[in-house]
């Protein structure tokens, strides 16, 4: 799916935004008329891997992977679990009142085991709301911690996790 048939359709009504669908196996970018080719060019990347990683998440039913990995490891289930497309500073969310946790669609394209890491530090938040012992002893059931936590520190060019 990363080589998609991707048409440019250049706006002069459009002034500032630009718009990406996936329409009939292409990808329809509208921008700006009269945009630097180089800018254009890089809008254009950005939308499209935006709407491959949302074609990707979609066969992805985080709902019932957390669900699963909450019973597997002990965990508390969540109320909710979604992606998100708009997380491009953390991998995942939680907020432990309502019990909502969002995912970073960013991971839909990572191994399982990745993905699933994420989930059970999101669902440890549902136990604890810091990162305290109680917390490290819940994430640390899962047995590819550790390896998961070092491969997005390298995908996120050393930012910690």
């Amino acid at each position: 799916m990363s080589d998609v048939q991707i048409e440019v359709i250049r706006s002069a009504r459009r002034k500032r935004t630009i718009q990406a669908s996936y329409v009939g196996g292409r990808l329809l970018v509208r921008v700006p008329a009269g945009l630097d080719p180089e800018r254009e060019s890089d809008l254009v990347e950005q939308a499209r891997e935006k709407v491959l990683r949302r074609l990707s998440s979609k066969g992805i039913d985080l709902r019932r992977r957390a669900n699963a990995l909450a019973d597997r490891y002990g965990l508390p289930k969540p109320v909710a679990v979604e992606w998100s497309s708009r997380q491009m500073q953390r991998w995942g969310s939680c907020t432990p009142d309502q019990g909502r946790i969002r995912i970073s669609d960013r991971l839909a394209s990572m191994p399982a085991w990745v993905l699933d890491s994420v989930l059970v530090h999101e669902l440890a938040h549902l136990e604890f709301a810091d990162h305290g012992p109680g917390f490290q002893a819940l994430v640390n059931r899962y047995e590819l911690a550790e390896r998961a936590k070092g491969y997005l520190i390298a995908k996120d060019e050393g930012r910690p996790v």
